[in-house]
């Protein structure tokens, strides 16, 4: 009997709970466990790529182009769809608007001035020499690599959405601001295995783009300054990459600009 009565216990706890923020929790953790395995690149490198090929630029450009475009079907796509289909909410009610444009536009062109001159600086390291582009073959091919920052707008696009836009937006009734919070986490924990400059920075640019998205409530402004920031960092690297030139100073941009 008494452990029928925790059973109905358990059952009327369960029914009392948010469903609506159980999907959240439940269909973001399935989502991501399903990128990790089967859209990543480390899985199309085991089970798509035969090894010899793994060398080559067009087996890094198909690794990245599988991954950022499976990622965005999973990631964009579907959640997309349950918003619609099972919440049925308008996609706008998860940031997909331009929002307040005008403290967005600001606030973006100064994040984007910000973290340019911290690129500039940080690019000299080794630690980010050594790993960026992450498109090593971009270096050498202008294609490759516009062909990659392409496929990253629409993995950022996803990127921002899932954790910003589905997550930030689904959870807030429940959670309120303290939802800026709960999308930091696992934000922050993917990025484990960058460089460590990066991944401490990960933990205030979630912050910072989460509490920027539910001011402006919109998505659009962090994907700008998500993929911005990217960008910048690849394509300062490749300049440094093909000049040499690896300092801070005036003279080091000057003569990034003489060498092309």
């Amino acid at each position: 009997m008494k452990l029928k009565s925790e059973m109905k216990n358990f059952l009327a706890i369960v029914k009392s709970l948010d469903k609506k923020v159980i999907t959240v929790f439940i269909s973001v953790a399935l989502l991501q466990t399903v990128s990790w395995y089967y859209t990543s690149g480390r899985f199309y490198q085991m089970a798509i790529e035969e090894s010899p090929a793994l060398i080559s630029p067009e087996a890094e450009l198909r690794r990245f182009l599988f991954w950022f475009l499976g990622d965005f079907g999973l990631l964009f796509l579907i959640p997309c769809l349950i918003i619609k289909v099972f919440f049925k909410k308008k996609l706008s009610d998860y940031g997909l608007k331009r929002g307040d444009y005008s403290f967005g536009l600001r606030t973006t062109a100064f994040a984007l001035l910000i973290m340019l001159i911290i690129v500039w600086f940080v690019s000299a390291l080794n630690s980010f020499s050594e790993n960026y582009p992450t498109l090593f073959s971009a270096r050498e091919d202008w294609n490759a690599f516009f062909l990659f920052e392409s496929a990253l707008l629409l993995y950022m696009l996803a990127w921002e959405f899932i954790w910003r836009g589905y997550m930030l937006f689904g959870l807030e009734e429940k959670f309120n601001y303290y939802t800026v919070l709960v999308q930091m986490l696992p934000f922050v924990i993917l990025h484990n295995g960058k460089p460590v400059l990066e991944t401490f920075g990960a933990i205030v640019g979630a912050l910072i783009l989460g509490v920027l998205a539910l001011r402006t409530r919109s998505i659009i402004y962090g994907i700008i300054i998500h993929f911005g920031t990217l960008f910048s960092i690849d394509i300062i690297s490749i300049l440094r990459y093909r000049t040499g030139e690896y300092g801070t100073g005036l003279n080091s941009i000057l003569n990034i600009i003489r060498n092309l």
